[in-house]
């Protein structure tokens, strides 16, 4: 799937659901960047009719990982503002074809695309620059009790993070998950 409402493009991914969207505007010249990162008719118009409700910034240095966590009930619209990182989505719904299948893209704020990832998937990502700014738009607001978390290095899941030789920064969450 493929297609353009107005600027808007969209490119279907190897995960049922999960979308790869260039923002309907990324304007660059010599004094910098204008990112349009979300225009609700144009998005609505792109048959992305998602009530977005709550913006979300991390900031992280140079291989911290975020690991994969997600609910069953939120979607979240994934843009990198500074830096690049490497976003993990992995299908968490377990009466899914695509049940614990995962893909992965380069964000940056060179590349400025953003991932649309449904509700029932896990997201977490690895900075790949010096520091990065991860935005996310989400149509719940944050309820810790719901979420799950999947063990980032689970071998059942094969994710190949590129840590290089050293191990990724973990919060005490990330670090003791189980799957």
């Amino acid at each position: 799937m493929e297609s353009q409402a107005g600027l808007l493009k969209i490119r279907a991914t190897p995960l049922d659901g999960v979308l790869l969207i260039e923002p309907p505007t990324n304007f660059k010249d010599f004094r910098g960047n204008y990112i349009e990162l979300y225009n609700e008719p144009l998005y609505k118009a792109s048959e992305i009719g998602w009530n977005f409700i709550q913006d979300d910034i991390s900031t992280s240095r140079r291989n911290v990982l975020r690991g994969i966590h997600g609910d069953a009930k939120t979607t979240k619209l994934v843009t990198c503002l500074f830096g690049a990182f490497y976003l993990v989505v992995v299908n968490n719904i377990p009466n899914s074809k695509q049940y614990r299948r995962w893909t992965s893209f380069e964000l940056s704020d060179q590349n400025m695309v953003q991932v649309l990832i449904p509700p029932g998937f896990g997201n977490g990502h690895l900075v790949t620059a010096d520091k990065a700014v991860f935005h996310y738009k989400q149509t719940t607001t944050y309820d810790r009790a719901s979420q799950f978390t999947l063990m980032w290095n689970d071998p059942a899941l094969g994710i190949r993070w590129p840590t290089g030789d050293g191990d990724p920064i973990l919060s005490p969450r990330d670090s003791g998950a189980q799957s």
